[in-house]
Order: C-alpha cells, then structure tokens, then sequence
C-alpha cells in the first residue's frame, strides 16, 4: 500500500494557492477538519466558475470594462480549478475502494 504523507500534501496545495492568487483556507489550532477544507476547495471552484462564467457573458454582451484576456484568463483558472478538484475527488474515491477491499 502507498505510504501516504497529507501534511507535506497541504503545504504544497497552500503554496500553489497563494502563488494562483486565491484565499488560503484558516487552518485550526487544534487540526485540519478534512471535511471543511473540502468544501472551501468545493466553493473556491465554484466560485471561480461563476466568476469566469460572468465574465464570459460580459464579454460577448459587449461590455467595454472586461477585455478578451481577462476572460479568457478567468476561463483558465476556473478550468485548471475544476480538474484540480476532479483529480482529488478520483484519489478519494479509488482511497475508498482500496480500504473497502481490505480484508478484515
């Protein structure tokens, strides 16, 4: 079985969210509440498909304030977010198998 390390996993997702410029989720002192931090990461795509979904009918609207670039960029981000997230969600349910296959 794979020797999973999350700790060093987190700190690498952290720091790729604040090089993407996004909100880095608040971490407890007491630990990490797996389940809320996944649904930050949910909302953050989310948030980022609607964003870039907004800007793309702003665009073809005609509106002057939002440029091509822009757009297409928002496109990019909210794109890279969403497979991001279904890669993790992949890992999460092939997790789940492996540790249901377990004999017991």
């Amino acid at each position: 079985m794979n020797d999973i390390r999350i700790a060093p996993a987190l700190e690498q997702i952290r720091n790729l969210s604040v090089a993407a410029g996004s909100k880095v989720p608040e971490v407890p002192s007491e630990g990490i509440d797996f389940s809320s931090l996944l649904k930050q990461a949910i909302e953050n795509v989310n948030e980022k498909q609607h964003i870039s979904g907004q800007m793309k009918a702003a665009f073809e609207a005609g509106d002057k304030t939002v440029n091509l670039a822009e757009a297409m960029v928002a496109s990019q981000k909210a794109d890279v977010s969403f497979k991001a997230m279904l890669q993790v969600r992949n890992k999460l349910v092939e997790a789940y198998k492996d540790v249901m296959n377990m004999p017991m």
